[in-house]
């Protein structure tokens, strides 16, 4: 480095250099010096040029003129020198300007990486888009990602003589609409049915009214209710009646309607149906359905009590359905209990299979136990990936745990099939959504229909829903709901071009979209600005659904990939972290089911923005998509050649990418893109903004000791782009927090799994690192005092050593970085100029006049920089007098010498770079 970039020294309220101290610009005259120098060297000539002229002139005749010619000389010399003395002071004025202007440029090197250009929304905040990182990636960990899907069909089974399974969507009999129900249903729905929470409620609200409109989501349970209510109430009517002439129970189209099913009652014939039950499914999914209104059921009431009837309407819960369930005949189907359930279903599984038992055979309460102990076992439960089973979900593990036990199904199959359970849900949830927009239009009831609007925003918005909930889990339910919102938007336009849909303003209904979503509520936090406040947030009651959801979409309904894309797009400039961080996480999950369409459409035109967050969000993508193994090495290859050749926007990506310590095969080689980057002539200020930021985030990783040492080699490079870059490195090592490094759980990077890392969230990571990693501490003291004797740095390391020092204690008094620091400061003021630094230090920190430090703890900061032997001496008044009791006559030295920190001639990073 040249003179001009070393000079300065320390600031003039810094205490004096003691002869020998080590800097930076060691073996350099001061600018006082030097100028000293010169003009002595100039007086110097100019005496010897007089005299020689003075002897030339005594030979002349003249000798009057001599005097004269003497004192213009004279008068000559002085305008020489004075214009010398201009000359020179003007220069170091100039120097004295660049030093200023260089330290301007080193502290922007170390603002903050995420601040927005002028006119832009603020900064990100790093710590809250690490902590809902950590949060987001627990939903796709190892063995619940989208990869546990690729053998989740278990399409059929067959288990001994007795038991036979065929899965998927649309069972047997599920399109069964109309048609009396057989007895020996019945009577196997009285053997089998498991009654839910607040079963009599529902019984004796049929009874009373004669009427029941029961709400709930397909799937838990809903019609098996409803039957198993009407058997209780018809059998009670006909105890001593004749012969029936009709079935008791029957299944009514619901394409007549109440009105028509009402008439038949009344009609000729009615007779026959007195003491009946009827089950009708309203079918509310079209956009021109219309529920029945109030005075149909009313009319419907009277009829069926006229006949002594009974009559269940099953409706799902949601929009349309919210009249109905609203009035005086409407009451919600909770779901049966999951405990209950399953043993209900694994008994009678087991009973038809041991009913032909021998002696020898296992009894059936063995049995009965190894079933529940199997399905309690965890990889049982992460496989099933739901916390409640429906009816079918019980029945379909019932029988896979009981033909396992009775060695008919194979444990790999057992697996495969209990993650076929929520992967079927998924399958459930979208197919054939959009049905109903290419089935034929109803006849209008008048001739005039004029200017209709689309209604596909109210069609799609539950399975808008349920994506934006895959994507979005654990944020809260008002931006789940904005963002189903929005999705909803692109797939009315996806689906409908020509038309303008229609949106909804009050189609929202939450206790609807909790049970068409299998979702729940729990209270919780969100960080706003950086504080937390209290939210309600929402979930998928299972870990298996958002997996399920997402390989759903992607891999069997390729034409939703489009609005998909558009909507992430959306996510990626939504200022909240726990929205766009979470679809960032969700997006690289989907890159790796197909990284060619995820790449061209999400990741490049992302890392090619402007916006700092949309960099952010494909790098994120990126590092996502390089935690499985198939996708890893293209992400390395990616990566490298961004680094290498890429735009800008390219290489801020690959930067922030590698900071996360999977976007390159080796720390070296992470190492030496993340230089690449920081060093390049086109872009100086953000290239080492954000190298330097990411060097820093690689010390939450094991090879903490790889990175300080390559920042040591960084600063001592001959280079001054490197030496910028370590030094930048260095002062951020000091200013960023452990929640700020955007890295998984730390307490899974270190080697000791009881370590207390993640209690130190808030500390600086200099000192976390102290606390935690002892070995750390004199590498880091290394690189902090280089910054400090560093001229164009040390006002800004120094501000950040000032914030070390008063993280020592909270406001409230409590402790709370005060290990750290007695760990780093001696190691840091090990020599007699580096005490008397943090003594100007702690002495200006007394006298700011906004933030005093008391003078108790100005002390207690001091010894904590004095080796425990050396605190331990009280005895000794010269040695050991805290800095406010010391005079500079006292503070002789104390410690061995250091290690030399001169400026090493050649380094690796030379010979690599050059």
């Amino acid at each position: 480095m040249s003179d001009d970039e070393q000079a300065g020294g320390a600031s003039d309220d810094a205490p004096e250099e003691p002869s020998g101290g080590r800097s930076s610009d060691d073996g350099k005259k001061s600018g006082d010096d030097r100028k000293a120098d010169r003009r002595s060297d100039r007086r110097d000539g100019r005496k010897g040029d007089r005299k020689a002229g003075d002897g030339r002139k005594q030979d002349r005749d003249d000798r009057d003129d001599d005097g004269r010619d003497r004192g213009r000389d004279d008068e000559d010399g002085s305008d020489d020198e004075k214009s010398a003395e201009d000359e020179e002071a003007e220069k170091e004025k100039e120097r004295e300007r660049e030093r200023e202007r260089a330290a301007g440029r080193f502290k922007a090197y170390t603002r903050d990486p995420l601040a927005e250009d002028e006119g832009e929304d603020g900064p990100t905040d790093l710590a809250a888009a690490a902590r809902t990182r950590r949060a987001t990636r627990l939903l796709f960990d190892v063995g619940g990602d989208l990869t546990r899907f690729d053998r989740s069909y278990f399409n059929r089974a067959h288990i001994g003589d007795n038991i036979n399974l065929l899965l998927g969507a649309r069972r047997p009999g599920a399109g069964m609409r109309s048609g009396p129900v057989p007895e020996e249903e019945l009577r196997r729905l009285r053997r089998a049915h498991v009654p839910p929470e607040g079963y009599v409620r529902l019984r004796n609200a049929l009874r009373a009214r004669r009427l029941l409109v029961l709400g709930a989501a397909p799937g838990t349970g809903r019609t098996s209710t409803a039957l198993s209510l009407l058997d209780e109430v018809t059998t009670a009517e006909a105890d001593g009646a004749d012969a029936e002439t009709v079935a008791r129970v029957r299944r009514v189209d619901s394409d007549g309607g109440v009105r028509q099913l009402a008439e038949t009652l009344d009609g000729e014939g009615g007779e026959a149906w007195r003491g009946t039950g009827h089950l009708l499914e309203l079918s509310l999914d079209r956009p021109d359905a219309r529920p029945p209104d109030e005075m149909d059921l009313d009319e419907f009431a009277a009829a069926l009590a006229r006949r002594e009837a009974f009559a269940v309407i099953v409706v799902t819960v949601g929009s349309a359905a919210n009249p109905l369930l609203a009035g005086r005949y409407g009451m919600l189907c909770p779901p049966a209990p999951t405990e209950e359930l399953l043993a209900t279903r694994l008994r009678e599984r087991l009973e038809e299979r041991t009913a032909e038992a021998r002696e020898d055979d296992t009894p059936l309460d063995e049995l009965l136990a190894r079933a529940e102990a199997l399905a309690g076992r965890a990889e049982v439960e992460d496989a099933v990936g739901l916390k409640d089973l429906r009816p079918a979900e019980a029945e379909l593990l019932a029988s896979l745990l009981a033909g396992h036990v009775l060695g008919d199904v194979s444990y790999d199959d057992l697996l495969s099939g209990c993650r076929s359970i929520a992967a079927e849900q998924a399958q459930e949830w979208f197919a054939g959504v959009d049905r109903a927009l290419t089935a034929p239009p109803r006849e209008p009831e008048r001739g005039d229909r004029g200017a209709t609007r689309s209604g596909t925003a109210t069609l799609f918005h539950p399975v808008a829903f349920r994506i934006a909930l895959a994507v979005l889990g654990g944020a809260s339910h008002s931006a789940v709901a904005a963002a189903a919102h929005l999705l909803t938007w692109e797939l009315s336009v996806q689906s409908d071009p020509d038309s303008t849909p229609a949106r909804p303003l009050f189609c929202d209904d939450p206790e609807a979209d909790l049970a068409l979503s299998r979702a729940e509520l729990t209270d919780g936090k969100v960080e706003v600005d950086g504080h937390d406040v209290p939210a309600r947030l929402i979930w998928y009651r299972g870990s298996a659904l958002p997996s399920a959801v997402l390989t759903e979409l992607w891999d069997r309904h390729f034409p939703v990939r489009a609005p998909m894309v558009r909507w992430l797009r959306l996510l990626a400039d939504d200022p909240r972290v726990q929205v766009w961080m979470r679809a960032a996480v969700a997006a690289g999950e989907l890159c790796v089911r197909d990284f060619d369409h995820g790449y061209t459409e999400l990741i490049r035109p992302l890392a090619e923005a402007t916006t700092h967050r949309r960099v952010l969000f494909a790098a994120t993508t990126l590092d996502q998509a390089a935690g499985h193994d198939s996708h890893r090495r293209a992400v390395h290859k990616l990566i490298g050649d961004w680094s290498r050749k890429g735009t800008l926007s390219q290489r801020w990506t690959a930067s922030w990418a590698l900071g996360y310590g999977n976007a390159a095969a080796t720390m070296d080689d992470t190492l030496d893109a993340l230089a690449r980057i920081g060093v390049r002539d086109d872009d100086e200020e953000l290239g080492k903004v954000t190298a330097s930021h990411n060097a820093v985030r690689l010390l939450a990783r094991p090879e903490a000791a790889e990175v300080l040492s390559r920042m040591a080699e960084w600063t001592h490079h001959r280079r001054e782009a490197y030496q910028d870059l370590g030094l930048a490195a260095t002062v951020r090592l000091a200013g960023t927090t452990v929640d700020g490094l955007l890295t998984d759980d730390p307490d899974a990077l270190l080697d000791d799994a009881d370590s207390a890392w993640g209690d130190r969230g808030d500390w600086p990571v200099a000192l976390a690192l102290a606390a935690i990693r002892p070995e750390l501490v004199e590498p880091m003291a290394d690189l902090m005092w280089t910054a400090l004797h560093t001229a164009r740095s040390k006002d800004v390391a120094m501000d950040a050593l000032e914030d070390l020092l008063r993280s020592a204690e909270r406001k409230d008094g409590t402790e709370w970085t005060r290990p750290g620091l007695a760990a780093l400061l001696p190691a840091l003021a090990a020599e007699e100029q580096d005490r008397r630094r943090l003594d100007w230090l702690l002495r200006r920190m007394m006298n700011d006049p906004e933030k005093p430090l008391p003078e108790p703890k100005a002390r207690d900061l001091w010894w904590l920089a004095v080796e425990p032997e050396e605190r331990s001496r009280r005895s000794a008044p010269r040695q050991d007098r805290p800095p406010q009791d010391r005079t500079p006559q006292d503070r002789t030295h104390r410690a061995g010498p250091r290690q030399d920190r001169t400026r090493r001639d050649r380094t690796r990073e030379e010979e690599r770079y050059g």
